[in-house]
């Protein structure tokens, strides 16, 4: 008899119990205790729950296709990964990301940064429905903008965080949004309206808090951003014409073409421009920026240290950890660990506002136990949608639970898919703009207090 024809070995509530309190001990002792990088920590945890599914009786067979099965959600993010790495690299290249700082400078005072950059990532993320763009475009910008006005990385971070998953999760053209909405089997219009109940609120918030920061921002060094613009202008293309990428990509967007051929065009189109401001650039050179990021050489320390970045490499340490949070949450799920958790709660749900707190809670653990935005909305939905139903809850508030709860709190998750891209783009940890990114903390709060009057207005109805 074959390895592959024992039964399929049971682990019960107590056991997963006791395995995700040690799984989440070790990373965040590692990880925040000891300040290591995540991919450690969380290669520890996959080696140590790799082997203990083999010490209770799983197949070599079952544990790979576990982690088969956990990765393979994750390989369009990451083609998506790579692909910002190349866009970011063209945009310096074409000097698209310096034109924004440069007429940034000119329109935006220190006073009122914060709440621009918040407005600013909201109205490209809606525009082009990705949160991970916009970080990558608006977000590196706004970021060398901020040192210049002697605002911490953190904060302006957390800025460019809170707008570009508002902007997300309101727009029609986000993978997430369409996602939850799906889950809900609702119109997406009315999953969009819904969801800014709470959401508009919580961007109201965090605009008055950024409002108020940025008041007591330190007196900018005027000279300092002459400097910096004179270098830009010396070392880039500065002009309107190096926006068209962003022109482009908005468009493609708003035609519903996919992240993947959108970034690539853009880049194309960059890539066209810096080698029409550049002739004497070669392709072998172009092909060595794409594959390890544009190098910026004005001479300026503080630009070239800013805005040498990009390229696939730039991505690969992303890539890696996403993998292994992916295999690790692979997993979890293929031992039933997660499911049996999920199964047992829906036992004590018997009010709308327990099944609305223990949706918002299970989509912020499986961020934390398995790091993908996209599970976050899929297992606690398809798990709790039948008791929606069942005690009369609007499916819309199922979709809004998981957006909120789900979607735009996977940014602050260290080594979750959102938070590993913000590191590696941006150079600021989750655990560093966590305090400052203030959407994706607010919205789930709010989900779960609307909750509350949720259930009054439900049990009202039902009588």
């Amino acid at each position: 008899m074959t390895d592959n024809n024992k039964e399929t070995p049971k682990i019960g509530v107590m056991e997963s119990i006791i395995i995700l309190i040690l799984l989440l001990l070790i990373l965040g002792y590692l990880i925040i205790g000891k300040q290591l990088t995540p991919h450690v920590p969380i290669l520890l945890a996959f080696l140590l729950l790799m082997f203990y599914g083999k010490f209770r009786g799983f197949s070599w067979d079952t544990i790979f296709e576990g982690i088969i099965d956990g990765i393979s959600p994750g390989i369009i993010p990451i083609v998506i990964f790579m692909m910002i790495g190349v866009l970011v690299a063209t945009w310096l290249m074409s000097g698209t990301i310096p034109t924004i700082m440069y007429y940034g400078f000119q329109i935006i005072s220190a006073k009122i940064f914060l709440p621009a950059v918040l407005i600013v990532c909201t109205l490209v993320a809606i525009a082009s429905g990705s949160s991970l763009t916009t970080v990558s475009t608006m977000g590196i910008a706004f970021l060398g903008m901020g040192g210049i006005l002697n605002i911490n990385p953190a904060i302006t971070a957390g800025a460019v965080i809170s707008g570009a998953y508002f902007g997300e999760n309101i727009s029609p053209l986000s993978g997430t949004a369409n996602l939850a909405a799906g889950i809900g089997e609702i119109d997406l219009y009315d999953h969009i309206k819904n969801l800014l109940k709470t959401d508009l609120i919580a961007f109201i918030i965090a605009m008055v808090l950024y409002f108020f920061i940025g008041r007591s921002a330190e007196s900018v060094n005027l000279s300092a951003i002459t400097e910096m613009q004179t270098s830009l202008k010396a070392g880039f293309w500065i002009s309107p014409w190096t926006l068209l990428p962003v022109v482009l990509l908005l468009f493609l967007a708003w035609r519903k073409i996919p992240a993947v051929p959108s970034m690539m065009l853009g880049a194309v189109l960059a890539v066209i421009m810096g080698k029409i401001y550049n002739p004497g650039v070669t392709f072998k050179e172009i092909s060595n920026m794409i594959m390890s990021g544009y190098v910026s050489n004005t001479g300026d320390k503080a630009v070239d240290a800013l805005l040498s970045r990009g390229g696939l490499m730039s991505m690969m340490g992303a890539i890696a950890l996403i993998l292994l949070a992916l295999a690790l949450g692979g997993l979890l799920i293929k031992f039933n660990i997660i499911e049996v958790l999920i199964d047992r709660t829906k036992e004590a749900i018997n009010t709308p506002f327990k099944v609305i707190f223990v949706t918002a809670l299970s989509a912020m653990g499986v961020n934390f136990l398995v790091g993908e935005q996209f599970f976050s909305l899929i297992l606690p939905g398809e798990a709790f949608k039948k008791s929606f139903d069942r005690l009369g809850v609007d499916r819309k508030y199922l979709s809004r639970t998981l957006a909120d709860a789900g979607g735009s709190f996977n940014s602050l998750i260290p080594w979750g898919v959102s938070g590993t891209f913000i590191l590696g783009t941006l150079k600021v940890s989750a655990l560093e703009y966590l305090p400052y990114a203030f959407f994706p903390i607010i919205a789930p709060i709010l989900t779960i207090i609307f909750g509350v009057m949720i259930s009054k207005k439900t049990k009202a109805k039902n009588k």
